[in-house]
């Protein structure tokens, strides 16, 4: 399955809150995408590794991805090096993604901006010839995505592009809310963390507000890129 955009994040809920409103607009203009989730959340303070991975499904649902998948990395201890690196490798070889989207490049959780970092390497690596890989037994072909996206998480990171999302909003609020053993719940019993809050769950949908307003539209999201970006024209830029 060769997609257009392949989402990769650190723990599975990162995506969503990342970009799910630019997946759920790709999507609309006929873009195929996947989500691919390096670990299981199973260090979450809330729920469990089951749990996410059955929010995770309906998720995927709600924003109508092609495919998901998870790599069970070890939450909170995976690395950045060859064995990792390999397992990426052979996700992008599988999908062939003309574009990356992947965590941001630093953040609050540890996780994200070495998830960052792994992807990226992964990405260059993947278009090398002599690093062989294969997957269900049969050998891969070299890829290299076109462009890599970093979304913006946890710290307000100065975007190099934002994306009009307006629209797309509402679907990427439910995408979130299919998490609903993670985020604010005022009859859960469990501990609270910094993203159980209502102000954390609030400023999702106030950030992308007040992207969409420096644009002019009503909600955008940010990304960091690797490389300058080009424009064909000038009347490509809103």
């Amino acid at each position: 399955m060769k997609l257009d955009i392949l989402a990769f994040g650190a723990h599975p809920d990162d995506v969503e809150l990342g970009c799910g409103a630019t997946i759920a607009k790709e999507i609309s203009l006929g873009k195929s995408v996947g989500i691919v989730d390096l670990t299981r959340g199973e260090l979450g303070t809330r729920g469990s590794a089951a749990i996410r991975a059955t929010e995770a499904e309906q998720s995927a649902k709600i924003l109508g991805v092609a495919t998901r998948e998870n790599l069970g990395f070890a939450d909170g201890f995976f690395v950045n090096d060859r064995a990792h690196q390999l397992k990426i490798i052979e996700m992008i070889r599988k999908y062939q993604p003309e574009i990356v989207l992947c965590n941001a490049v630093e953040d609050r959780h540890i996780d994200h901006g070495k998830g960052s970092k792994l992807v990226s390497d992964a990405c260059f690596l993947s278009g090398l010839l002599k690093i062989q890989t294969s997957h269900q037994g049969v050998s891969q072909n070299q890829w290299r995505p076109k462009q890599v996206f970093h979304y913006i998480q946890w710290q307000n990171l100065e975007p190099d592009f934002v994306v009009d999302v307006s629209g797309f909003i509402d679907t990427k609020m439910a995408s979130i809310k299919a998490y609903s053993s993670q985020f604010y719940d005022p009859n859960s019993e469990e501990p609270e963390t910094p993203i159980t809050s209502k102000n954390f769950f609030d400023s999702v949908d106030y950030r992308a507000q007040d992207l969409g307003r420096l644009i002019g539209v009503s909600h955008a999201e940010g990304f960091t890129v690797e490389r300058l970006l080009g424009v064909n024209e000038l009347g490509d830029i809103i």
